[in-house]
């Protein structure tokens, strides 16, 4: 028969540091962190002249703006920015996200149908057309019309 040794109770300098340990180890609600983009806060960035913001997008978007937009996409840009209308829909997948287009919403067409996305600070430096994918995973289901004789065969066990 094995005997338990008494249990002491809690008390010196052990004792408090075991608490201490554990207060630490207690799970803490995590507070959410201010979003920022490139070291700017999004204050910051609509504060910001347009140049200046376009210097801190990555290369690919700043060349789009260099060379200019085409018109399409201008009224589709100015559409978005002045936020006049509540969903914009668009088929223009080529427009990058600049941070004027934050808590905007806007419809894309993937092809087949309009996908409506809420802007998000976190889409900055995108494109329109990476947040409505045009392809779908395929999904086969059993052999169906059209099935081969070798395919139709499933075994009674």
């Amino acid at each position: 028969m094995i005997l338990m040794a008494e249990e002491k109770p809690l008390t010196g300098t052990k004792a408090s540091r075991r608490k201490q340990r554990k207060k630490k180890g207690a799970i803490q609600a995590k507070r959410k962190k201010e979003f920022t983009y490139r070291g700017f806060t999004m204050d910051e960035l609509l504060e910001m002249p347009f140049d200046e913001v376009l210097g801190l997008m990555p290369s690919r978007v700043r060349r789009t703006f260099n060379r200019g937009l085409n018109e399409e996409q201008k009224v589709t840009f100015d559409k978005i920015a002045s936020g006049e209308v509540e969903v914009v829909r668009t088929h223009r997948r080529d427009i990058p996200v600049v941070p004027a287009f934050v808590g905007k919403k806007v419809a894309i067409y993937n092809g087949k149908e309009f996908k409506e996305v809420e802007i998000k600070p976190e889409m900055i430096g995108h494109y329109l057309g990476e947040f409505a994918m045009t392809r779908r995973s395929v999904m086969h289901s059993g052999p169906g019309v059209g099935a081969t004789r070798s395919s139709k065969f499933l075994p009674l066990k």
